[in-house]
């Protein structure tokens, strides 16, 4: 796929490339120009696709603690996606986790993801989720274990070979019906920031809630959103990570590719195909089908990043 042709066809790409993902069959994807190009199933594409530059795992929503019907071992499951981990051919440089490490946010639960976690053996970057702060000291057993170096609620910034990451916090204040918020002293923090980093710099964001408007109607978007977009409009290649929704959904927006990452605990239904969200409890063959971790590559030199999602039960 190329990005010459009228508006017509590009809106008929994006809606295929929309339909596809959903399939959640572990999809490589790499963002050229602003938009998405599949490659093939994961384990049919070329490795090198992915390779070439550094990579850079993402695992999200693994509730350590709830033992609900949805999924009744999610201690399992996450043991698994870093089995996952372990065995990639590729050895990421680092991970990020996008919230909802634990599901009550109590220190047992912290040290037994922190173990599990651990045991991939890489370097892990965290933001939290709304579970990850409901402690009864307003999350400071989440910034006890991960806030070290970090402003405010838990954001901050770093650097990897070339490549400008921000974590942002967008759980603490929710709105109404659950809508994330970045608040104003993360967005004076955010502007900056990214003073320094050139135009040409690939950005990569990563949050626990949604950036875009996913579904407004379940929480699933950020309230103020909008105001850190226009931040980051000067640069070239800008992709925004999150978890929260335990699906897979992409949107394209100008220089931004926003994509979500399953969980490795249960799945929540599509939106607007069930009374409210939550745990989705389907039939015990199909679990791992809908659980999984998210590749990123980053080639040197190039603004494209290429992203694999693989389910529990893909290769």
């Amino acid at each position: 796929m190329t990005q010459h042709g009228n508006d017509d066809e590009r809106i008929g790409r994006r809606h295929a490339l929309e339909c596809m993902i959903w399939a959640g069959t572990g999809v490589l994807w790499k963002v050229s120009g602003g938009v998405p190009v599949s490659l093939g199933l994961l384990g049919e594409a070329s490795a090198a696709e992915a390779a070439t530059g550094f990579t850079f795992l993402q695992i999200s929503d693994s509730h350590i603690g709830f033992d609900k019907a949805a999924n009744p071992h999610a201690i399992d499951t996450l043991k698994e996606a870093v089995g996952k981990v372990r065995a990639l051919p590729e050895k990421p440089s680092f991970m990020i986790h996008t919230g909802d490490i634990t599901h009550l946010s109590t220190a047992a639960q912290f040290d037994t993801a922190g173990q599990i976690i651990g045991g991939a053996g890489y370097d892990v970057h965290y933001v939290p989720g709304e579970h990850d702060i409901i402690d009864e000291n307003n999350g400071r057993a989440y910034l006890d274990r991960y806030g070290a170096g970090t402003k405010g609620a838990g954001w901050y910034s770093f650097d990897q070979n070339g490549v400008h990451f921000i974590g942002l916090v967008n759980v603490v204040n929710l709105k109404a019906g659950g809508l994330g918020n970045l608040g104003a002293d993360q967005l004076a923090w955010l502007a900056d920031d990214l003073k320094a980093v050139g135009a040409s710099t690939p950005i990569v964001v990563f949050a626990h809630i949604p950036l875009w408007a996913v579904y407004p109607e379940w929480g699933w978007g950020t309230d103020d959103a909008a105001q850190a977009l226009a931040l980051l409009k000067r640069f070239g290649s800008v992709t925004v990570l999150n978890g929260h929704i335990h699906q897979i959904m992409q949107k394209v927006e100008g220089n931004v590719t926003f994509h979500t990452a399953l969980s490795t605990a249960f799945p929540q239904p599509a939106p607007g195909t069930a009374p409210s969200p939550g745990p989705m409890t389907v039939p015990a063959g199909q679990l791992r089908s809908l659980l999984g971790i998210t590749q990123v590559a980053v080639k040197r030199g190039k603004e494209e990043l290429a992203i694999i999602d693989s389910t529990l039960s893909g290769p």
